[in-house]
């Protein structure tokens, strides 16, 4: 809406020269208050409250900017050429004041004022708001500005305020009440006459569409609809009389039957009295029955509180002797713990003396063993020593013995050895090559085996997979929310808990995918290959929530496996993507093939995947022209086929996924899909399962064999071996020769030397080892005397142990009596605290009974009978009373049928009563006010004939008006000419001047017995000659004169310039602009144009 302008660009009327031209003379008086414009400063001032100040228009039909106009307080001309906005400002002020499209004439509906390309039109008013009648000063001040706003779908709001521009309200019942207080009639035609309406009232041959003109401007015809409807009502409360009359005498019947019932219930009060006096003894011997109950409680009570003191004597005792037997104990413990003390003393130097001791002993222990090692060097030399002497005594003797025969059947010997080998080498290098052989095929069988049990592993994932995508699909056809996961429920119901405590600021949405729907069914593959993992994730409002489902989901799913949260501001509308959204005219977009209800779900998927920009093609050769050809589509990133294949400008990737897993349409398809490939994958893993077992068998085998084979290849290696040993010793079997015992000979000497060198050394370890056997036997001498001490000690501990064993138990005895009558004495004391419950339950029960029985009987009587005789007696007669009430009616069911039957009567008789009062003041009123309104009627009518007949003179007309009000009908008959000249014509005979002129006399005539602020006229003259309209606008002129406490608004083409001048004048022109541009309004200026 446009704002106010602070000035306004009418000002004041500047005066312009005018020829001496004087019509006054020449004019006979219009009526008894019109004067002319010469004496305006004999008149009263001008209007405080309901014109018009000024008024703006912005977008307002086809301008778009007119004003802000300025009006002045009692005569305005709005001037312009067709086109220029004049009767855009009439609408305007009809449609600012709340009347409607269809009395404007100018279209049905209030959008049809909105100028075409904009979004809403404007149109501000300001009413003169001053003086005592003022419409809340205290609040609009001195004007009161009405801002009204028409958007494209022809609704209107309404701002009301205050002169500084403060709002003060936006009610329409506010208007309401502003027009009522200042009396404008928007829908009046007196008050605003349309060019069309005038037209239509020009043109208009009915003597009915006058009468209907007249009754209109006069307000009659409101109060002649009000009166019908009051007649209406009269009429149904009439109705309403006669049905209550009818209803009055079964009420009254069946109040006589009630009152009959009632008087034959007085049998029953002697026997009511006897049960009252009854029930006062029965509550009395309650009461004394309980005190008897009382009593013996009491006394035991008192008893039982004379044994406490003996108890207490008890414990006291065994706590007295509990204290000696401590204090003994603590004295023997500490003797004790001396004792222990002086051991712990001698416990670490006998620790030190253990490891000398030890450490001695490991000394002698070595030098012991280097004895004994040289020892055993040294007889080890003699025997070296033996056997080469026995050696070189044997050598010399088979150097005389030896002979060539020897010699010769070595040599054949070793040939047989050596063919031997070389057939035992080539067995051998069979051998190997078979190894190898099975060594290669086991290696391929293990092979093939581990790549069989990890095919294994994923056809067992892969089933896995497949058995929960078919156990959520079953599960869905109950549950749609299962598709998403078999922990989905679960997390959404602990969203839902979360939600109704309060823990969250707004409820997460999600899973994603759960709150789309597919438009075509087709595209559900492609659809779930774009969004990808949105499908299951969840949307949040701020980080707090975000931290609080993520704990909610660590309780239902793993934590590689949980769904993607998003936390982004929630807003109540979508996204706006008009602007950089793709917009192809054969292939839609996905947020296009998508139904979203929430526009949360729909802004997160065009924020993190700008589904906006994303077209979905069916076909893949048409996706690639698409998209790889010169020009793709504006806006879009790329696109998807049916299979979900993904398309770019410049590359494209297929899609490995085959089936939906959340937007399919035919879920029981899906099942005997996931159903087959389950059966395939099966069969598959049978299969896997038996050539793993026909691989484990061939390695088997195979291992079985190598395991002959390395056997073999060992018997013969060994046997290899073997041989080259026995070779390697025939061959080095030589003819000794009398060199070879030189060697020997001095071999034998060196170890004569050794032996000489270890005697010794034998003898010097002895002499060590002697001295550390000594040092050995003093340190473990001294360690067996501390050992002896710590033991002494210990025996001395033995008794004083025995002693404080004692004295514990002694102690523990006495605590065990102590606790023993402690105990006794608790049930003693919770037995009376039991009792003393007891008692106060049973004197709470008994001081009950005697509130109750005071309340039933204030006065304690002594009762002798016993509460069961009383009992009897009280039933027995509750059950003839009861007897009788059947007989007779319960009591209080008859009294209150009684009272309603009565009080029914009674309402409605006085309502019979009051209709009629008000039916025969409202017949009486009804009359009155239609003899008021049947006068008033008549009174206006001869006002409308004299002002009319008066108007008529200005030019020397005659004319009648003759209303018949039982047909509805007024006929106009006017006379142009003077005297007998012309006779008296009906109005459509006339000339359009003389019809126009007539038709401003007689709503001339009008004004003057209709009541409004301001009164406005749009081309009254447009069928006038120059003659006819100079009267005219001189008339109009001077009952504006007469009546300054008016405004009057005249709309005309005519230039005005003729005008006489004067401030109460005031002429606003309107330029003839182009169409969409502001209309400029200019004022007259001082000269002449």
């Amino acid at each position: 809406m446009s704002k106010r302008k602070s000035n306004s660009v009418g000002r004041s009327p500047l005066k312009r020269a005018r020829p001496t031209e004087n019509y006054d003379d020449d004019d006979d008086e219009v009526g008894p208050s019109q004067l002319p414009f010469s004496s305006v400063s004999q008149l009263q001032s001008t209007a405080e409250v309901g014109i018009v100040e000024s008024i703006s228009l912005k977008n307002f039909m086809c301008h778009s900017m007119l004003g802000p106009f300025t009006f002045g307080p009692n005569v305005n001309f709005v001037v312009g050429n067709n086109g220029s906005g004049k009767s855009a400002v009439l609408t305007a002020l009809m449609v600012g004041l709340g009347g409607k499209a269809t009395i404007t004439n100018r279209g049905s509906s209030l959008k049809g004022f909105v100028k075409e390309g904009e979004s809403s039109a404007d149109v501000s008013i300001t009413l003169r708001n001053r003086g005592n009648d003022a419409y809340k000063p205290e609040l609009f001040g001195q004007a009161i500005i009405v801002d009204l706003k028409i958007n494209r779908e022809g609704q209107r709001t309404y701002k009301l305020r205050s002169k500084d521009g403060q709002l003060v309200s936006a009610k329409m019942e506010e208007l309401s009440a502003i027009l009522d207080h200042f009396n404008i009639q928007v829908e009046n035609p007196v008050s605003m006459l349309t060019q069309e309406m005038s037209k239509h009232f020009l043109h208009s041959k009915g003597e009915g569409d006058k009468y209907r003109f007249f009754m209109k401007a006069t307000q009659l015809e409101q109060m002649k609809e009000d009166y019908s409807y009051i007649k209406l009502t009269k009429g149904q409360t009439e109705n309403n009389v006669t049905k209550y009359i009818e209803r009055l005498e079964q009420l009254k019947k069946n109040y006589q039957e009630k009152e009959d019932r009632f008087k034959s219930l007085s049998s029953l009060d002697e026997l009511h009295s006897k049960l009252k006096e009854l029930k006062d003894q029965m509550a009395w011997a309650l009461v004394s029955e309980m005190e008897k109950e009382v009593k013996p409680i009491r006394e035991k009570l008192q008893s039982e509180e004379s044994s406490t003191v003996k108890y207490d004597d008890k414990v006291d005792e065994w706590k007295a002797k509990v204290v000696e037997a401590e204090r003994k104990y603590k004295v023997i413990r500490e003797q004790l713990e001396s004792l222990t003390l002086s051991v712990q003393q001698l416990q670490p130097e006998c620790t030190e003396l253990k490891k000398e001791a030890h450490s001695r002993k490991q000394a002698f222990n070595v030098a012991e063993a280097n004895v004994r090692r040289f020892q055993s060097n040294l007889i080890d030399l003699k025997k070296d020593k033996d056997q080469l002497s026995r050696r070189i005594n044997e050598l010399k003797l088979s150097i005389r013995q030896t002979s060539g025969a020897e010699t010769l059947e070595r040599e054949q010997h070793m040939k047989r050895l050596q063919n031997e080998m070389e057939a035992l080498e080539s067995r051998d290098s069979t051998v190997v090559q078979q190894i190898e052989q099975f060594q290669s095929a086991v290696s391929q069988a293990k092979e093939e085996l581990e790549k069989i049990r990890r095919e294994e592993q994923d056809q067992k994932r892969s089933m896995d997979a497949i058995q929960r995508n078919l156990q959520n699909m079953q599960g869905s056809l109950s549950d749609r929310l299962r598709r998403f996961g078999e922990n989905m429920p679960a997390l959404l119901t602990a969203i839902e808990d979360a939600h109704k405590k309060n823990q969250f600021r707004k409820k997460p949405v999600g899973p994603l995918g759960y709150c789309i729907r597919l438009k075509d069914h087709e595209q559900a593959q492609a659809v779930e290959s774009c969004l990808g993992a949105l499908m299951m994730a969840f949307t949040c409002d701020n980080h707090e929530d975000e931290k609080l489902l993520q704990g909610l989901m660590r309780g239902h799913f793993q934590s590689g496996r949980r769904p993607q949260i998003i936390t982004s501001q929630f807003f109540n509308r979508v996204h706006d993507t008009s602007r950089r959204a793709v917009n192809h005219p054969d292939y839609p977009s996905v947020l296009q093939s998508l139904e979203i209800e929430d526009p949360v779900v729909a802004n997160c998927l065009i924020d993190q995947r700008s589904i906006e920009c994303v077209l979905l093609i069916k076909d893949k050769k048409k996706c690639r022209m698409v998209m790889q050809g010169r020009q793709p589509p504006r806006n879009c990133l790329q696109a998807f086929t049916r299979d979900g294949d993904q398309c770019f400008n410049n590359r494209y990737y297929s899609n490995e996924q085959r089936r939906c897993n959340y937007l399919s349409k035919d879920v029981e398809e899906e099942i005997r899909q996931l159903q087959g490939e389950l059966q395939n994958k099966k069969t598959h893993l049978d299969s896997l399962r038996q050539q793993q077992q026909m691989v484990q068998q061939d390695i088997s085998k195979n291992d079985g064999l190598l395991r002959t084979l390395y056997s073999n290849r060992k018997r013969v290696t060994e046997n290899i071996r073997k041989l080259q040993q026995e070779i390697s010793d025939l061959q080095n079997v030589e003819e000794p020769q009398s060199e070879d015992l030189k060697p020997l000979e001095e071999e034998l000497e060196e170890i004569k030397c050794k032996i000489t060198a270890a005697g010794e050394e034998s003898e010097e370890v002895h002499r060590k080892m002697a001295q550390l056997k000594d040092s050995w036997e003093e340190a473990e001498q001294s360690y067996r005397q501390h050992k002896d001490s710590i033991s002494t000690l210990a025996e001395e501990a033995e008794p004083v142990k025995e002693e404080l064993n004692k004295s514990d138990q002694e102690v523990e005895k006495c605590k065990h009596h102590k606790k023993h009558y402690e105990d006794k004495r608790k049930v003693h004391i919770s037995s009376l605290q039991a009792l003393k419950a007891s008692l106060q339950l049973k004197e709470q029960e008994l001081n009950v009974s005697e509130a109750k029985a005071t309340e039933i009987c204030p006065e304690r009587s002594e009762v002798r009978r016993t509460a069961r005789s009383l009992d009897s007696e009280i039933s027995r007669l509750q059950l003839k009373i009861s007897t009788q009430q059947d007989q007779q009616g319960d009591r209080e069911e008859i009294i209150r049928q009684y009272q309603e039957a009565l009080e029914n009567y009674n309402n409605i008789n006085q309502q019979v009563k009051c209709l009629n009062h008000f039916i025969k003041l409202l017949s009486n009123m009804m009359d009155n006010r239609h003899r008021s309104y049947t006068e008033l009627r008549r009174l206006l009518s001869l006002r409308c004939k004299m002002y009319f007949d008066s108007m008529l003179s200005q030019r020397g007309y005659m004319g009648k008006m003759i209303f018949e009000h039982k047909n509805e009908t007024l006929s106009i008959s006017v006379q142009p000419g003077l005297g007998d000249k012309a006779a008296l014509s009906d109005m459509r005979s006339l000339s359009g001047g003389e019809r126009s002129f007539s038709t401003v006399c007689f709503v001339l005539s009008l004004w003057a017995i209709a009541e409004a602020p301001f009164r406005a006229l749009d081309e009254f003259d447009v069928y006038m000659d120059m003659v006819n309209r100079r009267i005219s606008m001189d008339m109009m002129l001077k009952i504006a004169a007469s009546q300054r406490y008016r405004q009057f608004i005249f709309l005309t083409p005519q230039s005005m310039s003729s005008l006489p001048v004067n401030n109460l004048i005031q002429i606003l022109r309107l330029n003839d602009p182009e169409r969409g541009t502001p209309s400029q309004f200019k004022e007259r200026n001082q000269e002449e144009e």
